[in-house]
């Protein structure tokens, strides 16, 4: 039996926790709490004494802990190796690895280690924390998939909220924890597709392992096709289109760097990039030259982040998208699909259509939804976690 200290929770808290779910959001009751250091294991109780769940402190944060179990349990190294086995064995059983080698090992609430994923790249795993509770755990974590995987090398990367503050900071967010360190740019398959990654540097590693299922599906669309790709990235979407034999693939990023790596992504898979288009600048912009140039084409993808800044241009996905979807409709084939993603884990599935409904109109075209997909298997979450299932990703038919 633990003897973890007790924390007495708000009775709203205390029925989300009968519900299943695994946060504990700061109110009037956490103000109240002893004072504690992230990474403190603590039994959450009610206004009766009655224990309800055993949780991470991570003191100061909007999420002020994060539910380990709902009941009594200890966190040692049997512990964690039991999440562990279960988080792989969920993967053995319902993915389909097949031409692929980078997907996610650990998906933070869905395997039942909140605040946490791992990811596999190759031979190495890429630890991300969203919360300092679990720094003082890595240990336990390790050793636990060393023992498993023996992996090549295992890096560890924090990632607090404000990321956009960091971003000039962001090299020294990830450090090697054990083994060998990745070369500069390490060559990973997805869907027999080949795509550089960084693991050392950057807040992201070059390559968005949650949208692997819909890239597959793009490749499925993209023969003989005319690809715009907005904000690019890295160019894993248009990798994918080229790879399928799309006619051509124009990739639009604002910064030159990534599209310069976008290109040896095309060069990685002997797809020749001087084939294709890489244009910089920003999206919103080069939208409407292109309208004004006549451009057409077939496909048009728009993966934004769910904030960015430009210059002096902002986007946000709850109010940039609808003036997207207007500005690239009018580009678009009649017939043709208009493909829109989103990560933005607080704009829902309705709300996000109703972006797309207001960049429809005041384009005066019309979008039919032909498929609506979300995160692949790896990314699982609980029924009880509904803020798990972020990922938006919708195909729809202009006219």
């Amino acid at each position: 039996m633990n003897t973890y200290a007790k924390y007495v929770v708000s009775p709203e808290t205390a029925r989300m926790l009968s519900l299943g779910h695994p946060w504990v959001v700061a109110d009037a009751y956490t103000r109240r709490w002893p004072e504690g250091r992230p990474g403190d294991v603590v039994t959450l109780v009610d206004d009766q004494r009655r224990p309800l769940a055993t949780a991470l402190l991570d003191p100061g944060e909007r999420v002020v802990a994060r539910v380990l179990k709902h009941g009594a349990m200890l966190l040692d190294q049997a512990w964690m190796n039991g999440r562990l086995e279960k988080a792989l064995a969920w993967r053995h059983t319902h993915l389909d690895l097949e031409g692929t080698n980078a997907y996610r090992l650990v998906n933070a609430e869905g395997d039942g280690l909140p605040g946490l994923t791992v990811d596999r790249y190759g031979e190495h795993l890429l630890l991300q924390l969203f919360s300092r509770s679990w720094e003082p755990h890595l240990p336990l974590l390790v050793g636990g998939l060393q023992k498993m995987l023996q992996p090549a090398g295992i890096y560890g990367k924090f990632r607090p909220q404000e990321t956009r503050k960091l971003a000039a900071h962001s090299r020294s967010l990830s450090r090697l924890l054990q083994g060998a360190p990745a070369p500069g740019r390490l060559a990973v398959q997805e869907n027999g597709l080949t795509y550089l990654v960084e693991l050392e540097a950057g807040l992201n590693c070059g390559l968005f392992c949650d949208q692997r299922r819909n890239r597959r599906d793009l490749m499925d669309r993209a023969k003989g096709r005319r690809v715009l790709n907005l904000f690019a990235y890295t160019g894993a979407f248009s990798v994918a289109a080229a790879a399928a034999g799309a006619r051509q693939v124009t990739s639009v990023d604002a910064s030159a760097r990534y599209l310069e790596w976008a290109r040896d992504n095309f060069s990685a898979n002997r797809i020749n990039p001087k084939r294709h288009e890489f244009v910089t600048g920003e999206c919103l912009a080069i939208l409407q030259q292109m309208a004004q140039a006549g451009r057409r084409f077939d496909i048009v993808l728009m993966d934004p982040p769910s904030f960015s800044t430009v210059g002096k241009s902002r986007f946000t996905t709850g109010g940039g998208t609808s003036d997207l979807v207007a500005a690239a409709l009018p580009l678009l084939e009649e017939g043709g699909l208009l493909i829109t993603s989103s990560n933005h884990q607080k704009v829902d599935l309705a709300d996000y259509l109703k972006e797309l409904r207001r960049g429809a109109l005041a384009a005066g075209a019309e979008l039919r939804v032909l498929a609506s997909c979300g995160q692949g298997a790896d990314f699982l979450y609980p029924v009880t976690f509904p803020e798990g299932r972020y990922l938006k990703y919708l195909v729809s038919v202009k006219g």
